[in-house]
Parts: structure tokens; C-alpha cells; sequence
């Protein structure tokens, strides 16, 4: 979740160091309430982290060869959500995380339309126009995508509307798109905004009160992303918000190194705070950012939904006020819209010392940097067990403390991964992590917090890794 109160989080003291530090609680009050908490078992906890864990091999030659995801949710229910798919008309695979905000229903719909908008961007007229006569005709209909582990559906209803919006956007992408050359950047970009342009239209449809409950659920809530689409050699990150992706690229000395496919949309992003800023009168510099926030309410500044900080206050009075209220319409509204669903797109030619592709929601990236996800990742798949550069977690240490410290760091080194699965090996050391090994105290915790208080701790988490296959990409011509 990414729209976030103003109220001060707990303060953690552990030695993870991520994009935001997180620390262990030391005051008397912190520690008896974590005293109450039960204690799970090594087993029960290994459960809990495995529970959502999925992996996917891929056959034949291709770029990729296998993926792995994982979940853990924090609210109840979860507003993350992941999505895996392969383009079955052209080349390529789409892999992408959503995380919502003001509820799940953005993320949860853009995750089950946004592949099938970005297939369609990438088809030829001709092909385009062979879609839509099988879907008009009684021949058999053509399949855009096939998506993997895909256990949500949608409401019938809901469903045929959202295939009434698609195929008048085939459409139009059929009369229009034979005079445009192409390019993946604004093929990409398309998908992302004519799928939010979408969520607008229908939301505003005179449709049956429950329905129109439905796509006003959706346009209110938010959603950020990041997708990844991979053809041969070609690796393509859209990404808006606060999701990250990150290439783990090993060295000719075995040496890895991280390399960023996004930028994060927020406020310490001083280019895009000025992009914003730019858009709107001077009389409003004091209030387009405010608390570090748009409008001083949402932390990502672009996402796709939140049509608060979108539509016209004339809309929001006529349409959102009635069943949302006042407090709908943000301080300081004039000028919108204030929020974009447009998508930064970067590209990368994949070689043969890109290993994998780690795709995470900013659950994973508050708890651990993304240099140090590639490390675990990277010595995950030789088997060995990652741990942090030695730091004594405080000053004055006793000899026998710092023995034993080493003692278990010694013991660590010994160990293999417990978890086959990369997401989940990712998750458990980004929440039990030292610099000594696992800390089981400190995942049971973690893992038992009451659910009115586990949000001021731990974010949903969700990771997606996917793995190349260097021989591959070592025969791939320049």
C-alpha cells in the first residue's frame, strides 16, 4: 500500500539495509508486546513464506528460462498483485507487479487487462484485423496471451464490459494503426494510458447502480506497476510509481553488480516533483507537493487509477462526492489533472552476464537494497548462503558476545538455502536477515504481528525473479 498516513512508524533496530531503514524495537514497552506474541516453529514459519510461492520453466530456446514469484501479504486482503504471460501472436514474455492502494481492486483489475492492451500494441494491422474477424466469426477466437498461475476471476458482468472496452480499442488501433511506425516505448505507453483512459470511461457509464459501484471501486483506488517485457535479447521496463525492477549482472571478475530499471515516482525523485510542479500554476508550488505527498495525500506521483486526482472537481461533485462525500475532492484542487498513468520505459540489450530480473513491489525494497537482493540472489544459485559484511550491532561489545556472533556466522556458511524457490529465499532473508544468517526469533515475529498493527511494520511483499539463460544470449546476433 502506498497511500500512506502521516502518523510516525514504529522504529525497528535490525541490520537490513535498505531504501528505507527499518529498525529492531528496544524500549520496555516494544518488548513485552513482542513477548506475547506466540512463537512459531522453524517448520511454521518456513510454511507461511512458501505458502504463495510459484515457479515456471520455460522449454525450447529462449532468453528466459525460468521464473520465480512469491507473496506475503500485510493487509487483509492483500493489495499486491502479480501477474506472468507470454505473448502468443508475437515473440516475447510480459512479467509485471502491481501494488495498490485504497484498496486492491485497481491492482486487481489492471493485472488481469494491462497484458492483453500491451499484446495488442505490439501486433501489425494485419494481425490485428485476423483477431477481430475471429472474434466476430464463428471460426475459433484468437488468444492474445497465455497467462500463467492466473487464480482470479472476474464478475461476468464486469467481464463483458471490459471486453466491449478492448475491442473498441483493437479497433481503433486497426483504422489508425497502419500510418504510425512503430516503436516499443510508445507501444507501451499506449497500453498503459488508453487502459486508464478505460477505467475513466467506464466508471462514468450510466450503468446498474451495483456495476456502477464496481467501476467507481476501481477508478477511486490506485494502482502503481512495473512490467517487464522480454523478446530474445530485448528487455523492456515500463514502470510507474514506486515498484522496482533490477538487472543482476555478474562481472568478469564474479563480481555482481545492480542495475536499475526504474525510477521511483515520488517525491524524492527531484525531476519528477519539477515535472509536476511545471504543470500547474506558480500560485501552486506550496501545495501540488505537500508532506512530501500530491496534494499532501498520495506518495506515488503516477499511477494509474485514482481518478480523484484526475477528473474535473465538476466531475468528482456530480459522480464521487454522492457516494464517497466531500473528503473525495483534495485540498487545493484547481488545475487537474494532477496525476499521470504514463509509464517511464527503459530498455536494455540482455548479454550474457545479465543473470536475472528481480521485479518487486516497494514491500520488498523498504527491507532491503537492491544490490543486496541481487547478492542473495546471485549466490542463491550456486547454493550458498548470503551473508552481510560483519558489523557489531552496537558499541562496547563483550569478547564473548562478539565470539558468539562469529560462531553463528561460521554455522551460517555451512548451510544451503533453505527455500528452492528465489522469491522466497528474497523474502526470508529481507525479514530475517542479519548479518550473522537467519534470525528465526526475528522472522516469527514478524510473521505473527496482529493484523491491526503488522501495516506499521511490513508492507505487502511481492517479488517476481526471472532467470536467463546466458547461452542464449551469448548466440543472439548483434
Amino acid at each position: 500500500m502506498v497511500l500512506r498516513s502521516c502518523a510516525p512508524r514504529l522504529v525497528l533496530n535490525c541490520t537490513n539495509v535498505g531504501t528505507r531503514h527499518i529498525k529492531y524495537p528496544v524500549d520496555k514497552a516494544q518488548q513485552r508486546f513482542y513477548a506475547t506474541l506466540p512463537r512459531l516453529t522453524p517448520q511454521e514459519v518456513t510454511s507461511i513464506l512458501q505458502a504463495n510461492e510459484y515457479a515456471k520453466d520455460f522449454d525450447g530456446p529462449n532468453s528466459i528460462k525460468c521464473y520465480d514469484s512469491n507473496q506475503l501479504a500485510s493487509n487483509n486482503p492483500i493489495e499486491d498483485t502479480r501477474s506472468e504471460a507470454q505473448c502468443l501472436l508475437t515473440k516475447g514474455t510480459l512479467l509485471g507487479v502491481f501494488d495498490g492502494h485504497g484498496g486492491g481492486a485497481c491492482a486487481q483489475v489492471i493485472s488481469k487487462r494491462l497484458f492483453h492492451y500491451i499484446s495488442a500494441c505490439l501486433l501489425p494491422t494485419e494481425i490485428l484485423k485476423k483477431y477481430l474477424n475471429s472474434i466476430e466469426s464463428d471460426d475459433r477466437r484468437l488468444e492474445l496471451i497465455e497467462s500463467f498461475n492466473d487464480k482470479v476471476e472476474l464478475v461476468a458482468d464486469i467481464r463483458e464490459l471490459y471486453q466491449a472496452s478492448f475491442f473498441s480499442f483493437v479497433k481503433e488501433l486497426v483504422e489508425h494503426g497502419s500510418t504510425k511506425e512503430f516503436h516499443m516505448e510508445t507501444a507501451l505507453e499506449n497500453a498503459f494510458l488508453r487502459l486508464d483512459n478505460d477505467l475513466s470511461c467506464e466508471a462514468l457509464m450510466k450503468l446498474s447502480r451495483k456495476d456502477a459501484a464496481r467501476t467507481l471501486a476501481v477508478a477511486m483506488s490506485g494502482a502503481v506497476a512495473v512490467i517487464a517485457h522480454i523478446d530474445g535479447p530485448h528487455l523492456h521496463v515500463a514502470g510507474l510509481g514506486d515498484c522496482q525492477a533490477v538487472l543482476g549482472v555478474l562481472s568478469e571478475n564474479d563480481a555482481w553488480s545492480a542495475k536499475m530499471m526504474t525510477v521511483e515516482h515520488n517525491s524524492d525523485n527531484r525531476t519528477e516533483v519539477e515535472r509536476i510542479l511545471s504543470e500547474h500554476p506558480n500560485n501552486e508550488r506550496s501545495t501540488v507537493i505537500k508532506m512530501e505527498r500530491l496534494l499532501g495525500q498520495l506518495a506515488p506521483l503516477r499511477a494509474m487509477g485514482d481518478f480523484r486526482y484526475k477528473w474535473s472537481k465538476e466531475i468528482l461533485k456530480d459522480v464521487v462526492v454522492p457516494y464517497f462525500g466531500e473528503s473525495a475532492i483534495p485540498p487545493n484542487y484547481h488545475t487537474p489533472p494532477y496525476l499521470t498513468a504514463k509509464p517511464e520505459v527503459h530498455y536494455h540489450r540482455l548479454t550474457p552476464r545479465d543473470k536475472f530480473l528481480i521485479i518487486g513491489s516497494d514491500g520488498l525494497w523498504e527491507l532491503i537494497s537492491p544490490l543486496e537482493a541481487v547478492r542473495l540472489v546471485g549466490e542463491h544459485m550456486s547454493g550458498k548462503v548470503t551473508l552481510s559484511p560483519l558489523k557489531l550491532p552496537r558499541k562496547n561489545m563483550k569478547l564473548s558476545e562478539i565470539n558468539e556472533m562469529l560462531l553463528q556466522r561460521k554455522d551460517g556458511l555451512k548451510k544451503k538455502p533453505l527455500d528452492s524457490n528465489a522469491a522466497t529465499h528474497l523474502l526470508r532473508n529481507a525479514l530475517g536477515g542479519t548479518e550473522y544468517g537467519i534470525d528465526h526469533g526475528k522472522l516469527s515475529q514478524l510473521l505473527t504481528l496482529p493484523g491491526e498493527v503488522v501495516r506499521v511494520f511490513r508492507d505487502d511483499i511481492t517479488i517476481t525473479v526471472a532467470y536467463f539463460d546466458s547461452e542464449f544470449l551469448r548466440h543472439c546476433p548483434p
